[in-house]
């Protein structure tokens, strides 16, 4: 999925950008008003407001004069007013920063699933013998629900976001603590630990030595 980031600020693109990577998406990134008015086609929209060469609630007007393609405002304008005329100007959904890259991810789905049915990831995921209910934010394991913790909940749907990949104890980090994290990594082990726990038999939680984790998860029939 492609996704065109209108953003003038480049330390909070970057870091957007490289967290919405880590979910699958393809991002073009521009930097006024006018380069979002001529970029090529996406898929969806993410719309600062306080751009320097013009007002991106008139970008919004002229993009969904255009098009249908999904727009959520990404913006520090936080007023009421702002938000019910991006609304009222065709823009789907609407996130004040300072916002984590989780949260725009989340808002991502929920558009695409509203205006575009059956395109957006499915609301539950099975993995052999668990199942994660991603809409509930509830984990089964063979049908009766496991007690996780938050964070320990966020750390799982992220690593099943893509089964089998290695993935940096670094990404995770910023994905499931987000980016102005600044304590030690050990809590990553910690829960790592949990959920190997909670899970035996079912998920395996690979640890790879100066570099991340692996999930792989285990046959249906597999036994505990």
């Amino acid at each position: 999925m492609r996704v065109l980031l209108v953003e003038d600020d480049e330390s909070i693109a970057m870091s957007l950008r490289r967290g919405l990577a880590m979910y699958g998406y393809e991002v073009d990134w521009v930097a006024t008003a006018a380069e979002a008015l001529h970029a090529a086609r996406s898929d969806l929209v993410l719309l600062d407001l306080g751009l320097p060469d013009g007002d991106g609630l008139d970008v919004c007007r002229t993009l969904r004069s255009r098009s249908d393609v999904p727009i959520i405002v990404v913006s520090a304008r936080s007023d009421e007013a702002d938000r019910v005329v991006g609304l009222e100007l065709g823009a789907d959904d609407y996130v004040s920063k300072p916002f984590g890259v989780r949260e725009v991810v989340a808002r991502i789905r929920a558009v695409m699933r509203r205006v575009r049915p059956g395109e957006g990831p499915s609301e539950d995921g099975q993995y052999g013998r668990v199942t994660i209910d991603r809409r509930a934010g509830r984990v089964f394991l063979d049908g009766v629900e496991v007690q996780l913790a938050r964070k320990e909940y966020e750390l799982l749907s992220f690593l099943a976001e893509e089964p089998g990949a290695l993935i940096s104890r670094e990404q995770i980090m910023e994905a499931v603590w987000d980016t102005n994290w600044f304590g030690p990594t050990k809590t990553l082990d910690v829960h790592v630990s949990a959920l190997r726990r909670k899970l035996a038999g079912a998920l395996i939680f690979e640890s790879v030595r100066g570099m991340g984790f692996r999930l792989v998860v285990q046959p249906a029939s597999a036994t505990p």
